[in-house]
């Protein structure tokens, strides 16, 4: 009778507050349970799983370097894994030739005997949103939704140097924008206001699963999306797809020494609405992204390209960046009948200043806000 009446108790108070008992059940990986391929952040939420942990590799928990130690998001230690944060032992360490990757199986197994209590339910849902952000009615066309929440890595300089960049731009181009950091934005009946949203260095999962299924059903159905450079930048993603049907292509990582270069970039398609009056090729300073796959093989089109005998393509502990001769940079591509559009320039604030990158964005975002005479069409 008394369990009975704790879980009536429960039950009350989930009634009473609605957006909590939505919380509860509609956060990813809610019940999943701990292993290697967990958010590094859940496991450091959990005691038990930590201590899990700690008894194969004592310290690996508790000696994480401060940027990846942080259990409040934003923080590298919700796009990071247990096995993730190893690999990058061995690249980053002291000595990456003398590092030895801890037993993976052996903490696999410790952390399967961790059960995964209501307490981690609550602690891995916090950091989503659930209530509905007021949004009014805006004037205007198109209308334009720029999107600023960060679980993740979040670089302030450059999520503040986009932000005024796009204000600017929704000035001077007469875009009805409105700014939000919920992810609860993402609801059917926010987001049929819209005709595009902004994704401004997105990193780290930030929508629950209605709300991944409010984005996805409005993308297929004509929505349109523009994201900048950290928005594809996360080491580990847990929502296949958005990176792999969204944005087709998976982060690599960047140069680190040096970890800013000036390299050479090139306008693959001179055709398309957002490299209208660019020039060919142009020379920028900026953190250069490499992803896992050419996303040119999953159907995008590439709209300007890196040449990589202009930097060096090299990552810490020998790691190879190298992409080839195509080495896309800016590409678009179709999600059924909505537009997909992604940059990986703009880690230096500087960028969005910058005359050519400005005028490419502004063209971006003007193209995937018009559903109009779009080439990209509602799967049959």
């Amino acid at each position: 009778m008394k369990r009975l009446a704790i879980v009536a108790t429960a039950l009350a108070a989930l009634i009473a507050n609605p957006a909590q008992a939505k919380a509860l059940v509609d956060c990813p990986l809610r019940d999943t349970p701990f292993s290697t391929a967990s958010p590094l952040m859940d496991i450091m939420l959990s005691p038990a799983a930590t201590a899990a942990v700690e008894t194969v590799v004592p310290g690996m928990i508790k000696k994480m370097p401060p940027m990846f130690a942080s259990k409040t998001p934003p923080s590298f230690s919700a796009i990071l894994t247990v096995r993730e944060a190893a690999g990058l032992g061995a690249r980053f360490g002291p000595d990456p030739s003398k590092f030895v990757m801890p037993d993976m199986a052996r903490i696999d197994a410790a952390l399967a005997r961790v059960p995964v209590t209501d307490a981690d339910r609550e602690a891995r849902c916090a950091r989503y949103d659930t209530a509905l952000p007021r949004i009014g009615i805006l004037a205007g066309r198109p209308r334009v939704l720029l999107f600023e929440k960060v679980n993740g890595f979040k670089d302030v300089p450059s999520v503040n140097a986009a932000h005024a960049a796009f204000v600017a731009m929704a000035q001077r181009k007469g875009w009805a924008l409105a700014i939000t950091d919920q992810g609860s934005a993402f609801s059917p009946v926010i987001l049929r206001r819209f005709d595009a949203v902004i994704w401004n260095n997105i990193s780290g999962d930030v929508l629950t699963l209605s709300q991944r299924a409010s984005f996805q059903s409005w993308m297929e159905h004509g929505g349109g999306f523009v994201g900048v450079h950290g928005t594809a930048g996360d080491p580990v993603y847990f929502w296949d797809w958005y990176v792999d049907t969204l944005l087709g292509a998976r982060f690599a990582g960047h140069p680190m020494n040096p970890q800013f270069q000036t390299a050479k970039v090139s306008i693959g398609d001179a055709t398309h609405p957002a490299a209208k009056g660019l020039p060919l090729t142009w020379d920028m300073n900026d953190e250069w992204y490499s992803f896992k796959n050419n996303p040119r093989a999953t159907g995008s089109r590439i709209i300007a390209t890196l040449d990589e005998t202009t930097y060096k393509p090299d990552g810490m502990g020998g790691q190879s960046l190298r992409m080839g001769a195509d080495h896309p940079i800016v590409w678009s591509r179709c999600i059924s009948a909505g537009r997909m559009f992604y940059s990986a320039i703009g880690h230096r604030p500087e960028r969005y200043s910058d005359a050519t990158y400005v005028k490419m964005l502004e063209q971006a975002v003007d193209w995937a806000a018009d559903r109009t005479g779009s080439d990209c069409k509602a799967a049959k």
